[in-house]
């Protein structure tokens, strides 16, 4: 295999290309996409504007950019998962704690994930990977209901998609610290029982991966 080595200059304009665009994260996550501009992003790294434009672009660039780094700390955890073999059960097993593993671990880049900035580009990228990941869970529910161990009443691809929406929308909730979230309620305890509800509906019974 070949080792491409970089020259100073090269590794100098890849460090700065990777700290402008956590700055760029770090004000989406502080006051959503439209906190983020090339001209903000050049003052808190104390740089010309034109350094900005040259080692990431503007602020649709930006965005992708963010989404794209999102992206990346998610195939992390899941990739593996998803390449596992075992029964439906062990599988959705896996997958729902990689998947589970990322929120908690990486919540800014998850919620970036299931809320992307309103950029088109980054939606595009963004919704190419989860069709490419629910399309192992479509697997996995088909197999489940050929194997006789999933409710033969659904629809693969829609209960794939039904299931993956729902674990975003649980796990958003149980990432929040502000009135929604009741204290008296963690999020384990949130996730776990989600996971009871929807194995109820699905006959896939998914061991939780908080306990």
């Amino acid at each position: 295999m070949t080792t491409i080595t970089l020259t100073r200059t090269q590794r100098r304009a890849a460090d700065m290309r990777r700290n402008l665009i956590e700055i760029a994260e770090e004000l989406l996550i502080e006051g959503g996409a439209a906190a983020v501009s090339a001209d903000e992003v050049a003052k808190r790294a104390d740089v010309s504007l034109q350094t900005v434009y040259n080692r990431v672009g503007g602020k649709p660039a930006l965005l992708v950019a963010i989404a794209e780094r999102a992206m990346e700390e998610n195939r992390r955890y899941v990739d593996r998962a998803y390449d596992g073999k075992g029964t439906p059960m062990e599988r959705a097993s896996r997958i729902c704690e990689a998947y589970v593993g990322f929120a908690f671990e990486r919540p800014y880049q998850f919620r970036i994930l299931a809320n992307p900035p309103e950029e088109p580009e980054a939606i595009a990228r963004i919704g190419a990977m989860a069709h490419e990941q629910v399309a192992h869970l479509t697997a996995i529910i088909r197999d489940g209901i050929e194997g006789g161990w999933a409710n033969p009443n659904l629809e693969p691809e829609s209960a794939a998609y039904a299931t993956w929406s729902m674990m975003n929308g649980v796990l958003s909730l149980a990432l929040r610290d502000d009135a929604l979230k009741p204290a008296s309620i963690s999020r384990e305890s949130l996730v776990k029982a989600a996971l009871v509800i929807m194995g109820s509906g699905t006959n896939i019974s998914v061991a939780s991966p908080v306990g």
